[in-house]
């Protein structure tokens, strides 16, 4: 379990495929803290640390995680936010986010406004996710409220802070990002199709 609050960025270093695998090896101002079979989230997607030299650790992403997401999309030198998993009791500071990704989306509006970004995703609504207003929302890991939601699109507003200490500052019409949709909300929507 994650909280969406990013810790840091990471940077791609190395990407090894193998059959259907990816290794992606990244350098963190966290590596030191890791252990080898720990979780750690990359732009939103649990992944297990394998191997740890130095300031790199690696990660494997199977082939069903890269067809899922946007990481087989990565290339070295491409930054990725990272998340540890949340320690119990600790503050969820958040909301609760399982690392495990629903489906991508397309950027497809950056808007500067008054200190701001006003940033719009569109989806496929035919995988019957949906978003409310100010309802939770994970973009690549990021736990974000949403500002804007329509039936296959929905806009966040992200502050500087956010905007300068994760992926978004690196964001263009066109970028694909990796979405988890609130488990309540998919909890709900599951239970209201079972009862139709």
């Amino acid at each position: 379990m994650f909280t969406g609050i990013i810790e840091t960025l990471g940077k791609v270093e190395k990407l090894q495929k193998e059959g259907g695998n990816l290794h992606i090896t990244v350098s963190s101002g966290i590596t030191q803290e890791l252990k080898i079979d720990q979780s750690v989230s990359h732009n939103g997607v649990c992944l297990t640390v394998v191997s740890i030299e130095g300031d790199l650790y690696t990660v494997t992403a199977i082939e069903e995680t890269l067809n899922k997401t946007s990481l087989g999309a990565l290339a070295v030198g491409d930054v990725v936010n990272l998340e540890r998993a949340m320690l119990l009791g600790a503050r969820l500071d958040g909301h609760i986010v399982q690392g495990h990704v629903d489906q991508t989306a397309v950027c497809t509006s950056i808007e500067e406004k008054d200190g701001s970004w006003f940033f719009t995703f569109q989806y496929d609504s035919k995988l019957n996710n949906i978003t409310i207003e100010k309802g939770s929302i994970t973009v690549d890991g990021v736990s974000l409220t949403v500002v804007d939601s329509k039936k296959d699109s929905f806009s966040v507003a992200i502050i500087p802070y956010t905007y300068e200490h994760t992926r978004f500052h690196t964001y263009k019409v066109g970028t694909v990002v990796n979405l988890e949709f609130d488990v309540v909300g998919k909890y709900v929507a599951r239970l209201m199709e079972l009862r139709n």
